[in-house]
């Protein structure tokens, strides 16, 4: 209990310190940093709807009312599949690459400096081998490639 209570706390903490550096910098909460760094992530710039699901941590609604959010502040576009009417897609726009080209220096500085600057180089290495064998199976979990603050912009390559 010692472990997940740790874990627990520590998430949430560093999690509202991010999102509250990003609300107050950026007007933008982490769910919508998030959504639009896996847009940026991917090919084209876009991601089905029921794909960009799995990637977040919010209910299929609670997706589908910050796409449109999204949509209406003009950082993502929704599209129709060509071959099949049924599909939806999520796009990042322009000027969503521009807000997450903006966005993403202050998300790095957050991790930085209320997770990574915060333990040494072994704490981080246990954490991470500890932690693995729980998101091995998560779609949001390709080989390592969300490692915080391991983000990229599609446009705009930012140095890791």
């Amino acid at each position: 209990m010692k472990a997940w209570h740790s874990f627990i706390h520590a998430h949430t903490r560093v999690v509202r310190l991010l999102e509250a550096e990003l609300e107050a910098e950026q007007g933008l909460t982490l769910p919508a940093y998030e959504v639009l760094a896996h847009l940026s992530e991917a090919p084209e710039g876009r991601l089905r709807m029921s794909d960009l699901a799995s990637f977040a941590v919010l209910t299929p609604s609670g997706l589908t009312r910050l796409v449109d959010k999204l949509a209406r502040d003009g950082l993502v576009e929704r599209l129709r599949c060509d071959s099949d009417a049924r599909v939806v897609y999520a796009s990042i726009t322009q000027a969503g690459l521009e807000r997450l080209s903006c966005a993403y220096p202050i998300h790095l500085r957050g991790v930085r400096q209320h997770l990574i600057d915060r333990l040494d180089a072994g704490q981080l290495e246990a954490i991470a081998e500890a932690l693995g064998p729980l998101t091995a199976d998560c779609p949001t979990h390709p080989a390592g490639s969300h490692a915080a603050g391991s983000h990229h912009v599609a446009a705009h390559q930012t140095p890791q």
